[in-house]
C-alpha cells in the first residue's frame, strides 16, 4: 500500500453513524440549535407532521412522515428563517385502555411510558425537532383548551347530537375509520368490524358546505386537483325528493309511501325499481317476518354497505 493511498484513507474517514450522529445531536441538543425564541425578529415557517399514537414504538411509516417533514423544516432553516418544528402526541383513545386492562397497568402510566420510548427512538433519528414544546393530547394542559372550545361550539348552536352508523370492533371495543377496516377486519385486532348506530356529536360542518365550497377557488397556489377532491368531498347535489306511494299485501302498516332522492327527476317515468338500505326502517319493518331478509341484514351489519362489499354478497 502506497503512502499516498495511507494519506487518503485518512483524509476521508468513513462515516461511522453510531459515533458521529450522538455526538451531533448532543451538540444540537446542548447549543438548542432547534429551539424557537419567541421573539426571534427573522421570518417565521411552521412545519407540522401529524401527531403519532403512542403505541409504544416506531415503524417504518413514523420513519418516512418525519424524515420527510424533517427535511422541509431544515430546507427552509438553512434559507434563513425562523422555522418552528414541534411535535405532540395524539394520546387520547380507547386503544390505551384496553391495552391497560391487557397488561393490569393504569392508561396514564402506559400512555406517558409509551411516549417516552417512542421520544427516544424518534430523537436517535436526529430530527430538528424543538422537543421544548412537546405535549401530548391527554395532558390536562391541553385537553381544558380543547374542551372550552367545544362548550363554545355547543353554546353557539354549532354542535349536535345524534345517530350515525360506524365500524365497530367487538374485539378492541372501539370505533374504526374505513381505513382502518381491511377485507371487512379490524387493523389492529383482526375480528369481523361490525356495524353499529350510535349516539355521536357532530360538528355541524355542512351549514357552511355552501361558503367552503365557493371559497375554494379564491385558495391562492392549491393545485386543480386538490380543489377537486375538497369539492367532491363536501358532495354538493342538486336534485328532488319523489314520494312513491307504496301499495300491497307486503308492506307493512305505518308505511304510506317511500321518499327517494333523485339528481334525474326528467328519467322518473323509467323508474323499474327502488333500493333501499339495509339499516333503512322500511327494511327493518319487513324483516320482522322475513328470517332470510333478517339474515341478510345481519350479514350487511357485520361487512358494510358500501357498494364493492356488496358485490361479493
Amino acid at each position: 500500500m502506497s503512502n499516498n493511498q495511507n494519506t487518503a484513507d485518512s483524509e476521508y474517514e468513513r462515516y461511522n453513524p453510531r459515533e458521529m450522529e450522538p455526538h451531533w445531536q448532543n451538540e444540537w441538543r446542548q447549543k438548542k440549535v432547534f429551539e424557537l425564541r419567541d421573539d426571534d425578529p427573522r421570518e417565521r415557517y411552521y412545519v407540522l407532521e401529524m401527531f403519532p399514537y403512542p403505541s409504544g414504538r416506531l415503524h417504518a411509516g413514523h420513519v418516512r412522515n418525519y424524515a420527510m417533514g424533517d427535511v422541509v423544516a431544515r430546507y427552509h432553516r438553512a434559507l434563513g428563517k425562523a422555522v418552528l418544528h414541534p411535535m405532540g402526541w395524539d394520546a387520547f383513545g380507547l386503544p390505551a385502555e384496553n391495552a391497560a386492562i391487557k397488561t393490569r397497568s393504569h392508561p396514564k402510566d402506559w400512555t406517558y411510558a409509551n411516549i417516552a420510548t417512542m421520544r427516544s427512538q424518534l430523537q436517535s433519528m436526529g430530527l430538528s425537532i424543538d422537543w421544548s414544546r412537546e405535549f401530548a393530547t391527554c395532558d390536562p394542559e391541553y385537553y381544558e383548551h380543547q374542551q372550552r372550545l367545544f362548550l363554545q361550539f355547543l353554546n353557539a348552536d354549532l354542535i349536535t347530537r345524534k345517530k350515525s352508523k360506524v365500524n365497530w370492533d367487538p374485539v378492541d371495543l372501539t370505533v374504526l375509520a374505513n381505513e382502518q377496516v381491511i377485507d371487512g377486519r379490524g387493523w389492529r385486532s383482526g375480528a369481523e368490524v361490525e356495524q353499529r348506530e350510535l349516539v355521536q356529536w357532530f360538528f355541524k360542518i355542512t351549514d357552511f358546505a355552501e361558503d367552503l365550497l365557493n371559497s375554494l377557488d379564491d385558495l391562492p397556489g392549491w393545485p386543480q386537483k386538490v380543489r377537486t377532491m375538497q369539492r367532491n368531498w363536501i358532495g354538493k347535489s342538486t336534485g328532488m325528493l319523489i314520494r312513491w306511494e307504496l301499495e300491497g299485501a307486503g308492506v307493512p302498516q305505518g308505511f304510506d309511501d317511500l321518499e327517494v332522492y333523485t339528481t334525474r327527476p326528467d328519467t322518473v317515468f323509467g323508474a323499474s325499481f327502488m333500493a333501499i338500505a339495509a339499516d333503512h326502517p322500511l327494511a327493518g319493518a319487513m324483516a320482522t317476518a322475513n328470517p332470510d331478509l333478517q339474515a341478510f341484514i345481519k350479514q350487511c351489519q357485520a361487512v358494510g354497505t358500501s357498494a364493492a362489499t356488496l358485490e361479493t354478497l
